[in-house]
């Protein structure tokens, strides 16, 4: 066979390994994914004693699921960046994460290749036969493996001929005298991959051939853990996203500069307990993450203050539009990238509820530098909504959410994002027009009338923070997200009355022959700023549909069946009375 058909398939079967490592971590992460970012919120938030083992082994647990250290990390970095978590428990998190990618490495160094057919075969009909977005996922899982295994079998043979090849056999030689430059070369090839792993099993196969001595394959996986914190290093968008990966290659680069000086000493060690080059390569890997865990836990803290001095949170932009949390190297990881997207969501929300409150102020003095303001910043929240919509299209083209969960979370996002557009508009191009309006024809509203508008006003305020409640917690709020549509109900309560007090005050106007003010009056704007007021309310409950109509769904366990049908069918009549709101 000639050396170039070799090669290709060298490159061919390679190739296979990183496709089959990215289809178990990616349908991981899209099956279960959102539950796995939960259940890691939930075990990092209590603080206490033994904080950093638990982070550690949370890591370890929450990695050997994923099977991508980078995932984890991500996941890490976005809790960090919101400050629902310290960067030194995160930094545990990582070093957990890194021990926990070792785990496939060994699993699959066992010579168990003929379950890899099975397993493909498995996967295949896990993947056809599910209607469900995990179902298939689960069979995604089973493929990955399967081809892995498929792959590191293929490698074996393939590399039996190579081993008297000449040329090959002298390049390997020189990488045997030469730790530092097998560092570099395993460093820029698990770069390239993105994946440790997949190189681990590269090397563990060569080295299992005989192609390469023990030492140089001790060097090559030095190359590769340090190669791995690469990607999520360079991708990262600001200097906060960067701490815990600079953290992470801080830790792995001082562990390799010592590894390489013991290099000989640790490759007889190693030999005493199982000979095996294959083991030998897969041993080391588990041990050098192992050993930097346990030295670097005690010491997190003060790496983590490094970190903040030497990447100080950044000033906020001068931009208001710009986007904070809209990371792009999150976006391999969907879970991660939509609770970016949420939080930049609320971002929208805050300006929003400026804007609430600061219209009352003009309603009642008139400041037209306060309405310019409030113009200004519904502009401010268009482009942040274009941003947000963007993103969450990016999301799509990187990992496609064929995840129920996951796809359900993102098409709520993009409806609160829409709500609150429509919802600034209305308060910027109508409320305060009339506003104006009025103030040019009569001099203002009388005091009946602002009344009525700052009760309106309140309840929007109250209304927004319940959505806002719902649209953070979720399927947790149903209690909030049925508040916030029988809210509708007084708010129509409210435009009824305001009606009544029209009238009344035209009444009044007449027969009191005052002309100025029963033209005021009679203009209808007072109204019609009532039914704007009305019509944000609808865009604010559009928040609830979501958790309400999944309760009605899934049969609202806490509830009866006819309180679930009346939470259906009040949903339903709310939306469609939205949707004539708006019109």
């Amino acid at each position: 066979m000639s050396g170039t058909l070799i090669l290709l398939q060298l490159g061919g079967y390679v190739g296979l390994l990183l496709w089959g490592t990215h289809m178990v971590s990616t349908g991981v992460e899209r099956g279960f994914g959102a539950e796995l970012r939960q259940w890691l919120g939930r075990r990092l938030s209590p603080p206490g004693r033994g904080a950093r083992l638990r982070a550690m082994m949370i890591g370890l647990a929450v990695t050997a699921v994923l099977q991508s250290s980078t995932a984890t990390g991500l996941m890490a970095t976005s809790f960090a960046a919101r400050g629902a978590l310290d960067l030194a428990p995160a930094l545990a998190v990582m070093l957990g994460a890194n021990l926990g990618s070792t785990l496939i490495t060994q699993a699959l160094a066992f010579d168990i290749t003929a379950m890899a057919p099975l397993l493909v075969l498995i996967g295949v009909v896990l993947f056809r036969s599910s209607a469900d977005g995990r179902g298939k996922n689960l069979g995604r899982v089973a493929i990955g493996f399967g081809l892995m295994l498929l792959a590191l079998g293929a490698l074996g043979r393939t590399l039996v001929p190579v081993e008297t090849a000449p040329p090959l056999r002298a390049v390997l030689e020189a990488l045997t005298g030469e730790p530092v430059l097998a560092l570099l070369i395993a460093g820029a090839l698990t770069w390239a991959c993105h994946s440790s792993v997949a190189v681990v099993l590269l090397i563990a196969s060569l080295a299992a051939s005989g192609v390469i001595a023990p030492a140089a394959s001790l060097a090559l996986v030095l190359g590769a853990n340090l190669g791995g914190t690469l990607p999520p290093l360079f991708e990262a968008g600001s200097g906060v996203a960067r701490r815990l990966p600079l953290g992470n290659l801080l830790v792995r680069g001082a562990g390799c500069v010592v590894a390489l000086l013991l290099l000989a000493m640790i490759a007889g060690l190693l030999a005493h307990i199982e000979a095996a080059p294959a083991r030998l390569v897969v041993n080391f890997h588990t041990a050098f993450n192992l050993v930097l865990a346990v030295l670097f836990l005690p010491f997190t803290d003060r790496l983590a203050g490094l970190l903040i001095w030497f990447l100080p949170d950044p000033p906020r932009p001068a931009d208001p539009g710009k986007p904070i949390h809209l990371e792009p190297a999150a976006l391999d990881s969907a879970s991660v990238a939509l609770a970016n997207a949420a939080r930049e969501t609320l971002r929208m929300a805050d300006m929003f509820e400026v804007m609430l409150r600061g219209s009352l102020e003009v309603f009642r003095s008139g400041d037209r530098r306060r309405a310019a303001d409030i113009s200004r910043t519904e502009r401010v929240m268009d482009r942040l909504g274009a941003a947000i919509r963007r993103y969450l299209a990016d999301i799509g083209d990187e990992q496609p959410l064929d995840d129920e969960d996951e796809g359900a979370r993102g098409q709520e996002i993009l409806s609160a994002v829409i709500n609150l557009e429509h919802a600034g508009d209305i308060v910027a191009n109508n409320l305060l027009e009339f506003a104006a309006r009025r103030a040019r024809r009569g001099g203002g509203f009388a005091p009946q009338e602002l009344d009525v508008i700052a009760a309106m006003h309140a309840q929007l305020v109250e209304s927004l923070r319940l959505g806002l409640t719902v649209f953070l917690r979720g399927d947790a709020a149903l209690s909030e997200a049925r508040r916030l549509v029988a809210q509708k109900r007084l708010m129509r309560r409210m435009e009824a009355e305001a009606a009544d007090t029209n009238v009344r005050s035209l009444q009044g106007a007449a027969k009191g022959a005052d002309a100025a003010l029963a033209a005021g009056v009679d203009s209808g704007i007072f109204l019609r700023m009532v039914r704007d007021l009305r019509r944000v309310h609808s865009h604010i409950a559009a928040l609830a549909y979501p958790v309400l109509e999944r309760a009605a769904e899934g049969g609202d366990r806490d509830g009866s069946p006819m309180r679930v049908a009346a939470t259906a069918d009040a949903a339903e009549k709310e939306r469609a009375a939205a949707a004539g709101d708006r019109r």
